[in-house]
C-alpha cells in the first residue's frame, strides 16, 4: 500500500464515519419535530400509572391527557422556568446561560410542552389517592424569583390527598447551580397509615433536536447509569419494540435523557448523599407510551407514614449542559453523559488535555492550536517515518514509471521488479502508512471531543470566528484548509499512472467541500495540523532529496 493508496482509504473512511449517520436517517428516518406538530393533538396523552390498594404501582397504563393548568413562573439566575397546576410538572424551562443555536441572545430551551415538541419533567405519588401528575396543585403565588442576595428559592404547591392526607411538592432553586431539588412532604392525619411509592420521570417524544455541526447526529433518548450495569444507553427505537435492556433494579444510580450538548437526570444517589431508594432496590422503569411519547423514570417505595405521622423526601433534579466541571461532582458516573462513543478511552484524556489548555491561555480556539501542537509534537517520530518513507518513493518515482514502461500489463514481473528496487534501495514501501493509520484513532477522537463538548459551543476565537462550534460563516478557514491539503498532494509521491495523478489533485478540493459545513474549531485543527505536517514533510523531502544528489554524485 503507498502512500496514495493509504490517503484514500483515509479519506474515503473519514467520508464514511461523517456520513453514516445521514445514511441512517435516510433509510431508518425518525419522525421530525415538524410531523409531530402536524400530527399532535391539542392535548397529548400521556400514561398515568395505576396503583393497586397496597400503593405499588401495578405496571398498567391508564390513558391520560397532559392538560394545561395554571402557570408559575420561576426565574433565577441561571433558569426561567414554568410548573403546571396540573400535577405540579416542570413543563418549560429555558437555560439563561446559552442560546440557542441560530440565535444565542435567546435562552436555549430545555424542557418545554410547546406545540411539536414535548419534553417535560413529571412526578407523582402511587397509593391510594395520594396525588398524580394528572391532579391539581396550588401554590402561594403566580410568580417566584431569586432576589439579589438570595441564594434560595422555594416553589411551594399543595395537592389534596385522601381524607385527612396533606401532601407538597416543592421545588428547591439554587443560586448559580443547575441542580434543583423536588421534594415531597406527606402528612397523614388520617386515622391508618399509609403505603406509598413515589415516581420520577422524563415525558419526551423522539424528535432529534437539529444540529447542523459537524457532519452526523449525537445520541438523543434515554440512558440509565448503576453500580451494576455502569453507563447504558437506550435506543427510542428499541423502546418501541420492547428490546429494550438496562438494569431494572438497583440502590444507586439516575436515570437521564439526554440530547446534544444537554442533559436531564433524576438523580437517585447524589455523590455524599443518601440514596432516595432507601433500604430497598429503586425500579428504573422505561417504556413506549401512547401517542410517539417516551417515559424515562425511576420508582421508588417509601417508608410507611404512620397515622398522625409526616414523611419527607428528597431528590436532586439536574437540567443543564453536559459540561465535565459540573457533572461530575453531582453523581458517579454522571459525567458520562457527554458521550464521546467508542472513542472515550482516548477522548476523555484529550479533553482534559484541551481545559487545561484553555485555563491558561483563556480562550478555546488557542486551545485547540496548542493541543495540535502537541498531539503533532506527540507523533513526530512517527510522522517523521512516514514522511522519510514517502520522500523515498518521490525519489524512486522516476524509476517506478520506468519499470512500468518497460514491463507493461506484466504485473508478475513489474511487481517482482518493483521488490527488487524496495530491496535495493531499502525502502519500505508500507513505511508511510503505518504510522498514519496509528494516528487515525487519535484524529477521530479529538473529532468527538469537539463535537460533544458544550464548552466550546458559542466560544469566539479570533476575529470573524464568534462561535467554534458553528461552521467559518466566510469559509475562510475551509478555502486555507484545501490549499494546505493541496500543498501536501504536490509534496507526495505521484501516482505512476496519469488518471491517478489527476484524481489525487482533484481529492483535496472534492474532499475539503464538506469541511465547508464542518463547525470553525475541527477545521482550525486540520489547519493547523496540516500546516505543520507540510514544514516536516517538506524539510524531510529536501533531506532526502539532497542526500540522493550526494549519493549519486
Amino acid at each position: 500500500m503507498d502512500s496514495k493508496k493509504l490517503t484514500i482509504f483515509v479519506l474515503i473512511s473519514v467520508v464514511l464515519m461523517f456520513g453514516w449517520q445521514t445514511l441512517m436517517d435516510r433509510f431508518y428516518p425518525e419522525r421530525s419535530a415538524q410531523r409531530l406538530a402536524a400530527s399532535a393533538p391539542a392535548s397529548v396523552s400521556a400514561s398515568n400509572p395505576v396503583a393497586t390498594a397496597s400503593g405499588v404501582a401495578s405496571g398498567t397504563l391508564d390513558a391520560g391527557l397532559l392538560q394545561r393548568g395554571q402557570r408559575i413562573t420561576v426565574k433565577t439566575d441561571v433558569f426561567s422556568a414554568e410548573i403546571d397546576s396540573n400535577g405540579a410538572d416542570l413543563r418549560s424551562v429555558n437555560l439563561l446561560k446559552h442560546g440557542e443555536s441560530d440565535n444565542p441572545q435567546t435562552p436555549f430551551p430545555l424542557l418545554t410542552d410547546a406545540p411539536g415538541h414535548i419534553y417535560v419533567a413529571q412526578t407523582g405519588l402511587l397509593g391510594d389517592g395520594l396525588p398524580t401528575h394528572k391532579s391539581e396543585f396550588k401554590a402561594a403565588q403566580q410568580s417566584y424569583k431569586l432576589a439579589d442576595g438570595q441564594n434560595e428559592l422555594a416553589v411551594r404547591l399543595e395537592a389534596a390527598g385522601p381524607e385527612g392526607v396533606k401532601v407538597a411538592k416543592t421545588y428547591v432553586f439554587k443560586r448559580g447551580s443547575y441542580l434543583v431539588d423536588v421534594k415531597y412532604e406527606i402528612i397523614n392525619g388520617s386515622a391508618k397509615p399509609i403505603t406509598a411509592s413515589a415516581y420520577y420521570r422524563f415525558l419526551r417524544d423522539d424528535s432529534k433536536q437539529a444540529t447542523g455541526r459537524m457532519g452526523t447526529n449525537t445520541f438523543t433518548g434515554p440512558a440509565v447509569y448503576t453500580d451494576e450495569g455502569k453507563f447504558q444507553k437506550i435506543d427510542f427505537a428499541k423502546l418501541a419494540e420492547n428490546k429494550a435492556t438496562y438494569v431494572e433494579k438497583a440502590k444507586d444510580g439516575w436515570v437521564a435523557m439526554l440530547q446534544h450538548y444537554f442533559a436531564t437526570a433524576w438523580i437517585v444517589s447524589p455523590t455524599g448523599g443518601e440514596s432516595i431508594c432507601g433500604a430497598q432496590a429503586c425500579r428504573y422503569d422505561l417504556k413506549k407510551l401512547p401517542d410517539g411519547l417516551f417515559s424515562a423514570g425511576v420508582i421508588a417505595d417509601l417508608p410507611q407514614v404512620a397515622a398522625g405521622g409526616k414523611l419527607e423526601t428528597s431528590i436532586p433534579l439536574f437540567l443543564g449542559p453536559e459540561d465535565t466541571r459540573i457533572l461530575k461532582p453531582i453523581a458517579p458516573g454522571l459525567n458520562l453523559v457527554k458521550d464521546y462513543g467508542w472513542v472515550t478511552i482516548i477522548a476523555t484524556p484529550l479533553f482534559w488535555l484541551l481545559e487545561k489548555l484553555h485555563s491558561i491561555v483563556g480562550n478555546w480556539g488557542w486551545a485547540i492550536i496548542l493541543l495540535t501542537m502537541l498531539i503533532k509534537a506527540a507523533f513526530f517520530p512517527l510522522s517523521a517515518a512516514s514522511y522519510r518513507s514517502m520522500a523515498k518513493m518521490r525519489v524512486l518515482a522516476p524509476r517506478m514509471a520506468a519499470l512500468k514502461e518497460r514491463y507493461g500489463d506484466d504485473r508478475m514481473k513489474l511487481q517482482q521488479a518493483m521488490m527488487a528496487m524496495y530491496k535495493e534501495e531499502k525502502v519500505n514501501p508500507l513505511g508511510g502508512c503505518l504510522p498514519m493509520l496509528i494516528q487515525i484513532p487519535v484524529f477521530i477522537a479529538l473529532y468527538w471531543t469537539l463535537l460533544a463538548s458544550v464548552e466550546i459551543r458559542q466560544a469566539p476565537w479570533l476575529g470573524w470566528i464568534v462561535d467554534l462550534s458553528s461552521k467559518d460563516p466566510y469559509y475562510i478557514l475551509p478555502v486555507l484548509m484545501t490549499i494546505s491539503m493541496y500543498v501536501q498532494s504536490l509534496l507526495s509521491p505521484p501516482p505512476p499512472d496519469p488518471m491517478q495523478a489527476k484524481i489525487m489533485k482533484i481529492m483535496p478540493l472534492a474532499f475539503s467541500v464538506m469541511f465547508f459545513m464542518f463547525p470553525a474549531g475541527l477545521v482550525l485543527y486540520w489547519v493547523v495540523n496540516n500546516s505543520l505536517s507540510i514544514l516536516q514533510q517538506w524539510v524531510i523531502t529536501r533531506q532526502i532529496e539532497r542526500s540522493n544528489k550526494i549519493a549519486k554524485a
